[in-house]
């Protein structure tokens, strides 16, 4: 009598949120004293032919459905401790290997060798889920921009000094069709960013250029837009992204950029009035002054008799959003919870400084409400004036 898999998780899952296999057995050994539905959890990285071994093995007694739920998300998401600025493919290949067990006396487990069902090899991508999304639901329908690893908007607006990539999937996900390309359509024509590297490996987010400054950007010329969409050979794939070409820029812009969801990159400009401070904290503490050691007390003339003990800093930035629709309240709302934030203050030289974000509530505005839509938002250096390590 094996073990039937009644639920299993998407094929590329958010491992943040739940990753869910639910058992069962028909037979009766469900009855016996003890009886305890078990997992054999493998995870690895690079081919999908890697098998791994063991890493754990889980236990789950029959709920009252008499079925074993068992939740893989804590552990895979702990595998996952690259930053995404370090590793943009953050994938890791999981499945389990099912079977059942029961006491045998009092204390004597009897392993059942036939009760053995091993899923599929799935995949889990360094994200979350969000509310109403369903247990389980495939990544493809979590955005219409996919392939495309972002919630949007449809339609944003860029600097033609601006620098960045974001990350288009071209690996399995259950729907048996993979991009190939990232097409850009402009006012001057189309051109195409080939997508390379192995749909069977980890490396299966690849990096496609939105900023027009950066490195591979498919396009030249003076485009007063351009609009990104994943295609395989000829057919499209999702929505497309429309960027518009800003030209307004009163004040020096602040390109923020952030892990959205899917563990890739949103960017935006903030170009309207930004604000850096700086901070200190000292505690001090009061010396023995003079030379006692010697013949004679006496000081010198530039003893303290109050030093700094600690002396440290806090560097912070404040800035502001131009005019924007509320389309953007679903990607500020990924800003607010993110955990990888950075300014990139040279875009030339590549240059970013860590951030986090201050701001711990927020109210989003609506164009029906508001008309004209503004956002503050405040941040602190991750790195201090001093290097101390």
């Amino acid at each position: 009598m094996s073990v039937i898999i009644a639920q299993t998780p998407a094929t590329a899952s958010l491992a943040q949120s739940p990753i869910i296999f639910s058992v069962y057995i028909t037979g009766s050994e469900i009855t016996s004293s003890g009886f305890q539905y078990m997992a054999d959890l493998y995870y690895f990285t690079g081919s999908v032919s890697n098998s791994g071994s063991v890493d754990y093995t889980l236990a789950k007694y029959p709920n009252t459905s008499l079925y074993g739920i068992f939740d893989l998300n804590r552990i895979i998401n702990s595998t996952l401790t690259d930053l995404a600025i370090q590793n943009t493919s953050n994938v890791m290949y999981f499945a389990c290997d099912f079977y059942f067990q029961y006491l045998s006396g009092s204390s004597q487990y009897t392993y059942v060798t036939g009760s053995h069902t091993k899923s599929q090899t799935y995949k889990a991508l360094d994200g979350y889920g969000i509310f109403q999304e369903a247990i389980g639901q495939p990544i493809y329908n979590k955005t219409p921009h996919w392939p495309l690893m972002t919630d949007g908007p449809a339609t944003q607006s860029v600097f033609t000094t601006d620098t960045g990539n974001a990350g288009v999937y071209f690996g399995n996900v259950g729907t048996g069709s993979t991009p190939t390309k990232v097409v850009y359509t402009s006012n001057l024509g189309t051109a195409n960013y080939t997508i390379t590297g192995s749909a069977s490996s980890s490396g299966q987010i690849a990096q496609y250029p939105i900023g027009p400054a950066q490195a591979g950007f498919p396009l030249s010329g003076s485009f007063t837009y351009f609009q990104t969409q994943a295609f395989n050979g000829a057919t499209p794939m999702g929505s497309p992204i429309t960027y518009e070409v800003n030209c307004i820029q009163k004040y020096p812009n602040v390109r923020i950029k952030w892990k959205n969801r899917y563990g890739q990159f949103d960017y935006f400009d903030f170009y309207m009035v930004n604000r850096q401070s700086f901070s200190t904290e000292k505690r001090t503490y009061q010396p023995q002054l003079g030379t006692w050691e010697s013949t004679a007390l006496s000081y010198n003339d530039y003893d303290s008799s109050t030093l700094n003990y600690i002396a440290d800093s806090k560097q912070a930035i404040s800035v502001n959003s131009f005019f924007i629709s509320e389309d953007y309240n679903d990607i500020l709302k990924q800003l607010l919870v993110a955990d990888e934030i950075y300014w990139m203050y040279d875009e030339t030289n590549d240059n970013v400084r860590p951030l986090t974000i201050t701001n711990q509530n927020i109210v989003f505005k609506t164009g029906v409400v508001d008309k004209l839509i503004q956002y503050q938002f405040d941040f602190n250096f991750g790195q201090a004036y001093k290097l101390i390590i």
